[in-house]
């Protein structure tokens, strides 16, 4: 949920309509073509069903890459096909299930908008939703999560920085996207981390992650930048 497409016929993730401004035409529901991903519930703590073997999740995240890469390349949105040689096959970390953890989501009682700055200038209205609180590597962390104003409530959108941000992963940031469930215990996978789209196409307008969630840590997990591409930005 964490990206517009500007001017043309631009896009949105949010699943409304944006009123007309000068900035860009009326968007339409855009559905990215990482719906392959699937973000399920962590249930081992909570339920009979085993965790997946560490051969198991890797497999799954590699062909969760593997069918992302192909939807990529078989359409010339969000990246476009002139730069398909520039961006594809995408570049990732090593799977490491360190990096998939549970984690548990603190509800906040806020109902302040919060006005999320984007890579165009513009605010994207969002309100938190919580808390997501998890250890990592033996250390103790948290990230804000946000729903976007007049969006799915059902879905949680997370946008982080980290010590990797502007050398080894995009600059602005990476996001996780989860759905909302009622146990509130959530995968809090960083191998399904994701560089946003204005990475690959100026044309979408990305959030740039809060404060809060500008982790002081390197989290080598997950999408990263091509070296060959970043050495000429």
């Amino acid at each position: 949920m964490g990206w517009i497409r500007m001017g043309g016929n631009g896009f949105a993730q949010s699943g409304v309509r944006l009123p007309r401004t000068r900035l860009a035409p009326p968007v339409r529901t855009f559905r990215p073509l990482i719906a392959v991903v699937a973000l399920a519930v962590v249930a081992a703590a909570c339920s009979s069903k085993p965790p997946d073997e560490p051969a198991d999740y890797v497999g799954k995240i590699a062909a969760e890459r593997a069918a992302k890469d192909a939807a990529f390349a078989a359409a010339d949105d969000p990246i476009p096909t002139a730069r398909h040689a520039q961006f594809l096959p995408l570049a990732y970390y090593p799977i490491d299930p360190e990096y998939h953890t549970p984690g548990v989501l603190k509800p906040v009682d806020d109902k302040t908008v919060y006005e999320m700055p984007t890579s165009t200038g513009a605010n994207r209205k969002m309100r938190r939703v919580g808390s997501l609180e998890f250890t990592l590597k033996g250390q103790p962390m948290k990230l804000l999560a946000f729903n976007e104003v007049g969006t799915d409530p059902g879905s949680l959108f997370v946008a982080f920085s980290d010590l990797t941000s502007g050398t080894e992963t995009y600059a602005a940031g990476r996001f996780m996207d989860l759905a909302r469930n009622r146990t509130g215990i959530y995968e809090v996978d960083f191998n399904r981390a994701y560089i946003p789209y204005c990475y690959y196409n100026p044309t979408y307008e990305c959030p740039y992650p809060p404060p809060e969630n500008r982790l002081k840590i390197p989290i080598r997990a997950g999408e990263k930048m091509k070296l060959e591409v970043r050495s000429e930005k």
